[in-house]
C-alpha cells in the first residue's frame, strides 16, 4: 500500500533522511523507531507532503505521489497524525472531527464509527479541545485522521507524554483499523511500545537505516537505535 523508495529529504542544505526504502502492505502496521533527531517525524512529514523530497519516490497503492501537494494526498488516502495533536483548541472535540469531513474518502469510517473505536472521543464530543487530557486529545486525533477514510495512517509519537493505561486504550484500536485494509506507520521512540505493537520494526540512525526487519531481538534493536 505504501512504498518508499531511496527516500532523501533535507532542510535547505542539512539531510535529515538519507535513502530510506519501505513498505507498508495493506493492512499491515510498521514501527519506525529512533532516536531524537534520527529523522522519524521528517519521514512522516515528507509522505504527507508536508516537506519536499530531494530524491526518491513515494508511491501510494502503486502511484506515485512524490509531488503531490499535502491537501491531495489526504484526499488520495494519507492521513498524519502529528506529535503534537495539532487540535483546534478553540472548537469543540466533534467540530475537529468534522472539519476533516471535506477531505473524506469513501469508506468504513464516519463519526459513529470512530466513537465506537474510540468510546473517550465520544464521551468529550462536546468538550473544547483547549480542555482535553492529553490522551483525550490524542484519542481525538486519531479520529480526525480516521474520518477521512485513509489508506495510510501516519502516527507521530502517539505514546508520548501519556500513561501507560492510555497508550494501552490507543493501541488497543489498532487491530480494528488495520481489519479495514488500512496500512499503519508507527513512529515511536519507545522500543518495547513499538515491537509490541509491531513485529516489523525500521530503526533510523541519523537519517539512515540502522536497521530492518521482523521479529529481531532487543539486543540487535537496541544497537541499532543507539548505534554500538
Amino acid at each position: 500500500m505504501l512504498t518508499l523508495e531511496d527516500v532523501h529529504v533535507s532542510y535547505g542544505q542539512l539531510p535529515a533522511v538519507r535513502g530510506v526504502s519501505l513498505e507498508v502492505p495493506s493492512g499491515g502496521v510498521l514501527a519506525v523507531i529512533g532516536a531524537n533527531g534520527a529523522g522519524k517525524s521528517t519521514l512522516l512529514k515528507a509522505i504527507a507532503g508536508q516537506l519536499p523530497l530531494r530524491s526518491g519516490r513515494i508511491l501510494l497503492d502503486g502511484a506515485d505521489i512524490s509531488g503531490l501537494p499535502a491537501h491531495v494526498r489526504v484526499r488520495r488516502g494519507v492521513a498524519l497524525v502529528p506529535e503534537g495533536r495539532r487540535l483546534f483548541k478553540s472548537l469543540t472535540v466533534e467540530e475537529n472531527l468534522l472539519t476533516a469531513l471535506a477531505s473524506r474518502r469513501t469508506g468504513p469510517w464516519d463519526l459513529e464509527a470512530v466513537y465506537e473505536l474510540l468510546p473517550i472521543v465520544a464521551e468529550r464530543r462536546d468538550r473544547i479541545a483547549g480542555d482535553l487530557s492529553g490522551g483525550e486529545a490524542q484519542a481525538t486525533a486519531i479520529a480526525r485522521a480516521l474520518v477521512t477514510n485513509p489508506l495510510v495512517l501516519l502516527l507521530d509519537e502517539v505514546s508520548l507524554g501519556l500513561a501507560p493505561v492510555v497508550v494501552g486504550q490507543i493501541y488497543a484500536g489498532l487491530p480494528a483499523i488495520r481489519s479495514q485494509g488500512t496500512a499503519v506507520l508507527l513512529v515511536e521512540q519507545d522500543v518495547r511500545q513499538a515491537t509490541s505493537a509491531s513485529p516489523d520494526v525500521h530503526c533510523l540512525l541519523q537519517g539512515r537505516t540502522s536497521l530492518a526487519g521482523r521479529d529481531l531481538p532487543l539486543d540487535e534493536i537496541t544497537d541499532a537505535y543507539f548505534g554500538a
